[in-house]
């Protein structure tokens, strides 16, 4: 019999005496024992493993629990291979073996026991005598609060609060959907703004809320996305590198303080996206790394469970505990914190083993593909817990290939998203934009191409905090031309998004047309603010957000190629770009026309679906947002002239440099613009 044999063995002979003992005097060894108590019924393990448990976070971990009239804390946790599992902590001295914790006598895995007296915001680690001997401090990974990096160890906390946000959760169903406005403001909470108050500079998550909720109600966004808010241990991985992740990040305050920015935005009818990491985890040595002395969450065979970009960890998508793991986690966010989606970072690099590696040092399955089938199951179970449990909520895949379904519905054969990034979208276009404007003509059809493939998926639009990192420059300075040239490109950027087909994102700070590159360290130069142009553009993504809010034609079809028509996409001589948006009703109708060269474009004859009066709703060229002023003012009576496929058209003024609005002029409603 080997070491861990005869311990399993010892234990529950022990745990057969214990709680013989305690049924005859219940506290006499409460001091020195642990509790043999369960939260887990057979059907409990039975799901979890067979990958369906979600909600796990109601017995993992450590639970304050009251057990015949004693107060404590109930602790579970999974380590199959561990010959020993004790709580240490500041009530015991941080001492491995003076609670220890008993294995279930079914084949589980979980250790669990109550202990007596430990109440909340008791810190403690377990103490893991894993296979071959090995001695392992591990932090919990169903641990509701942390320490503040850098320290490492888990707390016995709750998960109760108040919450005033029933109006919002009522409706949510109706306007947290995909053929309503979605404009996304993504922030990095440590970032965004700073406090020179506080040695650290960062704000806490209610001093967040005070700053954060006004503004993005001024600035018209529907949304916020946070970059990830679990515990991390290492500051400039921006949170993508999580060791707790069922723990808000103590670095703003604790969990219940994450709860109340995120109730205050819904009560302003702010819906909350979180950035989640089920893709890898870190090699830190208190997290979920040979957890239990084996490769335990990780896929041990390296070539599938090491990535060599991030130097970090993958998930073994194989096994079932692991996916009712992170099943568990997402649907924890969704219902303890209230949260309206979440964005699945790095989701290519999850379904193929050879994303960023060469043949030679990949993983195949078992068919010999490249793609992870594990990953695949995973993803479609997650989707489908999500959806199933959960109204009005979306989850939005960060996918870079050209993987088929990411956003088709698992029945018909998808992955199960709501949305995906569109990566292709964003590179093209911002390749384009870097162009001068005299070379422009010969790239025209980069910006036509995403609309060959913009309804095959449900595609969200980023300019993310990966576009104005490691060198690549921020938005602003990655515009050609002199400083008038590139503040101009940039707002017919902007205007291009919010009038192409597909739901929006911004990252900080983009809005007013940031100069640095983002910093995580720092907060935003707010400062900029007091210029003119950096004002104007602030004015334009305001204006753009209630322009997109205000015209169903850029919202109710906005995944749908019944919503967007070309009226003239090979106008390459002038680069010029012209085309409808739709919302399935004609009052609704959008003519737009994108002029992409600094040349004031006169006498432009553009052809209108509809006889009537057209007038120019919006202008990117507007003094407002620091334009030069070349407005289509007064009203624009179509002509029974045929232009290309439409049976009459209007002439007008293209601004440099400028993307400019016209909307046919409704009986009884005299003014478009606002």
């Amino acid at each position: 019999m080997n070491v861990c044999a005869l311990f399993f063995d010892m234990a529950k002979t022990t745990k057969k005496v214990t709680a013989q003992k305690a049924a005859r005097n219940p506290f006499k060894s409460f001091e020195k024992a642990v509790w043999p108590y369960s939260f887990f019924s057979d059907f409990d393990i039975q799901l979890f493993q067979a990958g369906k448990h979600f909600r796990l976070y109601e017995k993992m971990g450590s639970h304050l629990a009251v057990v015949n009239g004693a107060e404590g804390t109930y602790f579970a946790v999974w380590a199959p291979s561990a010959c020993l599992v004790a709580v240490m902590g500041d009530f015991n001295g941080w001492q491995r073996h003076t609670h220890p914790l008993y294995p279930r006598s079914d084949d589980s895995g979980i250790w669990e026991g109550f202990i007596p007296h430990i109440a909340k915001g008791a810190l403690y680690k377990y103490y893991i005598q894993g296979f071959e001997g090995s001695d392992n401090e591990k932090s919990d990974p169903y641990a509701f609060r942390t320490e503040h990096p850098p320290q490492k160890a888990s707390m016995v906390w709750d998960t109760l609060y108040t919450w005033k946000d029933s109006a919002w959760m009522r409706k949510r169903p109706k306007v947290n959907t995909l053929d309503k406005p979605i404009s996304v403001y993504e922030v990095h909470l440590a970032s965004w703004q700073r406090d020179p108050a506080n040695p650290e500079g960062l704000l806490s998550y209610t001093e967040i809320a005070e700053k954060l909720v006004p503004y993005v109600l001024e600035m018209g966004f529907t949304h916020v996305e946070f970059l990830p808010v679990m515990e991390y241990p290492y500051y400039p991985s921006w949170g993508y590198q999580i060791t707790g992740y069922y723990a808000a990040s103590s670095r703003h305050g604790h969990p219940q303080d994450l709860m109340t920015l995120i109730d205050i935005l819904h009560r302003n009818n702010i819906a909350v996206i979180l950035d989640w990491v089920p893709s890898h985890f870190p090699g830190d040595a208190h997290g979920l790394f040979h957890f239990d002395g084996t490769h335990l969450y990780e896929h041990a065979d390296m070539r599938k469970g090491f990535h060599p970009d991030w130097k970090s960890y993958i998930f073994n998508y194989d096994r079932n505990e692991v996916r009712s793991f992170l099943i568990s986690n997402a649907l924890f966010w969704l219902d303890q914190f209230h949260v309206d989606g979440l964005r699945v970072d790095a989701v290519a690099s999850m379904l193929y083993f050879d994303f960023s590696r060469t043949p030679e040092t990949s993983g195949t399955n078992a068919f010999g593909g490249r793609e992870n089938l594990g990953a695949i199951t995973f993803l479609k179970d997650l989707n489908t817990a999500v959806y199933g449990h959960f109204e009005g909520v979306h989850t939005i895949a960060e996918e870079s290939s050209t993987f088929d379904g990411v956003t088709r519905p698992v029945f018909a054969g998808g992955l199960g998203f709501g949305m995906k990034w569109m990566m292709g979208w964003m590179n093209d276009t911002l390749k384009y934009f870097k162009y001068d404007p005299i070379y422009r003509k010969f790239h025209h059809h980069q910006l036509t191409f995403g609309l060959t493939y913009a309804f095959t998926e449900n595609f969200m639009l980023p300019f993310s905090h990966d576009e104005v990192v490691h060198g690549k420059a921020s938005m602003i300075y990655k515009m050609p031309g002199d400083e008038w040239q590139k503040f101009a490109n940039l707002r017919a950027l902007y205007a291009y998004m919010f009038t192409h087909p597909g739901s929006k994102l911004l990252f900080m700070g983009n809005e007013f047309a940031q100069t640095a590159e983002w910093n995580f360290s720092q907060s935003l130069n707010w400062d900029l603010l007091q210029y003119a142009p950096h004002k104007g553009m602030q004015q334009l993504v305001k204006a753009l957000n209630f322009l997109y809010r205000r015209e169903p034609a850029l919202y109710k079809k906005q995944f749908l190629a019944a919503g967007f028509e070309w009226l003239n996409a090979d106008d390459a001589d002038h680069s010029v770009y012209s085309f409808l948006r739709k919302s399935g009703k004609a009052a609704d109708t959008l003519v737009i026309l994108v002029n992409l060269t600094p040349v004031y474009q006169t006498g432009y004859r553009v052809g209108v679906p509809a006889k009537g009066n057209w007038e120019e709703i919006f202008n990117s060229d507007d003094e407002l947002y620091y334009g030069s002023g070349q407005l289509n003012r007064g009203i624009y009576t179509a002509e029974t002239v045929k232009w290309r496929q439409q049976k009459q058209s209007i002439v007008v003024a293209l601004p440099p440099l400028g993307l400019t609005i016209f909307k046919r002029i409704r009986p009884g409603r005299p003014e478009n613009r606002t």
